[in-house]
C-alpha cells in the first residue's frame, strides 16, 4: 500500500492507501476523489483522469509514453509535470505521491 495525497484545485487534500499494482486514477475512483472521472475506465483514450505530478516525485512516476503525451493534447492546462493518472501504477516507492487535479475538472 502507498499513500497518495490528491488535491483539489481549491486545495482541499484527501489522503488515500492504493494497493500496489492499481494506477492512481484506480485509487481515486475507487474513493471517489472529485475531479478525477476516467471516463475511458483507464485506456489512455480520454483526459478526464489529468493530475499535476509534485515537482519532487516526477522522476520516481516515469516519464509519459507517446501515446499518453498525445491524449494530454486534450486536456486543459497542461503543464510539464501533467500525466494522466490512468497511467501511474502504484508500487511501494510511491509512498507519499502528491497529485493535484487542474481546476477544469471541476
Amino acid at each position: 500500500m502507498a499513500k497518495i495525497t490528491y488535491i483539489a484545485h481549491d486545495g482541499s487534500s484527501r489522503t488515500l492507501e492504493v494497493k500496489a499494482g492499481l494506477t492512481v486514477m484506480e485509487g481515486a475512483v475507487k474513493n471517489n476523489v472529485p475531479g478525477i472521472d476516467a471516463d475511458c475506465g483507464g485506456a489512455c483514450a480520454c483526459a478526464t483522469c489529468h493530475v499535476y505530478v509534485d515537482e519532487a516525485w516526477m522522476d520516481k512516476v516515469g516519464a509519459a509514453s507517446a501515446m499518453e503525451e498525445s491524449m494530454l493534447d486534450f486536456a486543459e492546462g497542461v503543464k510539464p509535470n501533467s500525466r494522466l493518472s490512468c497511467q501511474i501504477k502504484v508500487t511501494d516507492a510511491l509512498d507519499g505521491l502528491v497529485v493535484t487535479t487542474p481546476e477544469s475538472q471541476h
